[in-house]
């Protein structure tokens, strides 16, 4: 991999860090007109998936289906505010069209539907279903000789699902260099803290167990997020988690590190507050 240069780095950081903050503001207005959302974990998630979106994924939203594609699947499928912002942003469809988010029809489901949408490799929902899929492209990436890479997005509460550690554990007896899982640690699920309904740490030593690279970094860092990101696109002859620490709704004091944000909407007073937060983290 070619050396990046400073100046390069710096370019790259800022411009995620700008998609980021793009993402954050019309996530929540998308969440507002709905009248539904998720907006504690699409903000905890928004720094992962602007620098996925707006700088490592291989994508072409005019060839969505390429077969050289790199794949990307989220997990944690009902932080769909964070993933379609991402998407109308990469060119997939208008962004005129987020403002349909969960209506009658409309192609932005609560969860993600691959037929409805360019850019969505599988349908998710269901917290456990995703990341095997994403296990099982890998897989296929795998015995094709494929160059494509995988990329999954889970969340912390999630990993509390049987089936997570089953995929993880055949992932690592496969050697799958071609796959990362990023897990979006913001310590919190529905209704309460992940340690106190089901402790997970450590959780980088449970990973190592099965045969995984891991690597723990701030999920808010957008050059850390970069560095691992862009490691986890050298040859390697094991899968990679990285476990990015983050806060459930980040951005936005009154919903960072409250499991009541898990899901809800903002009133018209929060919503104006969010947005005078946001603005001034983007000018500092």
């Amino acid at each position: 991999m070619e050396t990046m240069t400073k100046r390069d780095r710096g370019r790259r950081v800022a411009h995620v860090r700008e998609r980021a903050n793009w993402m954050r503001r019309r996530l929540l207005r998308m969440i507002v007109e709905a009248g539904q959302g998720h907006p504690g974990g699409d903000l905890s998630a928004s720094d992962i998936l602007a620098a996925l979106y707006f700088d490592v994924l291989r994508i072409d939203p005019a060839r969505p289906d390429a077969p050289d594609r790199d794949r990307f699947v989220l997990s944690k499928g009902h932080c769909t505010g964070a993933l379609y912002t991402a998407l109308a942003g990469a060119g997939f469809f208008p962004e005129e069209e987020l403002a349909t988010y969960c209506a009658p029809r409309s192609r932005l489901n609560g969860h993600p539907v691959r037929t409805y949408l360019p850019g969505v490799e599988t349908n998710t929902g269901p917290l456990g279903h995703g990341f095997p899929v994403a296990v099982g492209i890998a897989v296929a990436g795998q015995i094709d000789g494929a160059g494509y890479r995988v990329f999954a997005l889970t969340g912390d509460g999630e990993l509390q699902e049987g089936s997570m550690w089953e995929a993880a554990m055949f992932a690592g007896h496969r050697g799958l260099g071609n796959l990362t899982v990023i897990v979006d640690r913001n310590g919190l699920q529905q209704g309460a803290r992940t340690e106190d309904t089901n402790a997970l740490e450590p959780l980088a030593d449970k990973w190592r167990a099965f045969g995984w690279e891991a690597v723990e970094i701030d999920g808010h860092d957008h050059g850390a997020l970069l560095d691992a990101l862009d490691d986890a696109a050298a040859p390697r002859r094991r899968p990679r988690c990285i476990i990015a620490r983050t806060s459930k709704g980040r951005g936005v004091s009154f919903m960072q590190d409250q499991a009541g944000w898990h899901h809800g909407v903002p009133d018209a007073a929060q919503y104006a507050q969010a947005l005078a937060e946001l603005d001034a983290e983007q000018a500092a």
